[in-house]
């Protein structure tokens, strides 16, 4: 079982860890970013606590961009400006970005609570039942699945046919549309597998899930064709 830090005291005990034994270990990379910073990847993705970008893609400080929330949300341009908005915009039009990716992830909390919109315990949290109604329409997708009757493989789906939502939301933002369209910017949006510690990449054309490796495969030989 992993060790939980569950008090400030614990927290402050790793910060005290990471000053003595990491921050001398990587002096160099900290003071390359002590003034600017230059991500080549703004990574959107769920604020659930189970998910470490940098863990995933092994990346250092100053690689990922980083835009989290409940349900890796991307409210179509104009919904709802603000945060996610306003970190897009910075993120391609000033640090100019080279990729973004969108990443969903298995056992959503966020997609549970889409299933049932009406349900009491949203009730209870009318902000995050606003929020979700930027997540509807891949709910549409389910044809009215019911939350009781939801299984693993239903809320993998819906997690999936909500990363593609996003990345639909996503085109509509105009700094992305113009990095877009001048060849300067790839979108991309993944599943990650808590349990299986696996990524899929979801294709926008077919719908479908593919490995990794396929997808390296595929970039390799295009890069190697266009050499």
């Amino acid at each position: 079982m992993s060790f939980h830090r569950n008090t400030l005291l614990e927290l402050l005990e790793g910060v005290q860890t990471f000053e003595k034994d990491v921050y001398p270990e990587n002096v160099n990379l900290f003071e390359s970013l002590a003034y600017d910073q230059t991500p080549p990847t703004l990574f959107i993705t769920c604020a659930d606590s189970r998910i470490s970008p940098s863990m995933i893609t092994q990346t250092e400080p100053g690689e990922l961009f980083l835009i989290r929330n409940v349900g890796n949300i991307v409210p179509a341009y104009g919904e709802m400006i603000g945060a996610v908005s306003s970190a897009i915009e910075y993120a391609v039009g000033a640090l100019k970005v080279k990729n973004i990716v969108v990443c969903g992830h298995s056992n959503c909390g966020a997609m549970n609570a889409l299933l049932d919109l009406n349900s009491p315990k949203l009730e209870k949290m009318p902000t995050v039942k606003r929020w979700l109604r930027n997540s509807e329409a891949a709910y549409a997708a389910m044809r009215g699945l019911k939350a009781e009757d939801a299984g693993p493989a239903d809320i993998k789906s819906l997690a999936e046919s909500n990363v593609l939502l996003q990345l639909t939301h996503l085109r509509t933002h105009p700094v992305v549309a113009g990095a877009l369209a001048r060849g300067e910017l790839t979108i991309q949006g993944w599943y990650y597998d808590i349990k299986k510690g696996e990524i899929l990449v979801l294709d926008e054309q077919s719908r479908a899930s593919r490995p990794v490796s396929d997808v390296i495969a595929e970039l390799k030989k295009t890069a190697k064709k266009n050499a």
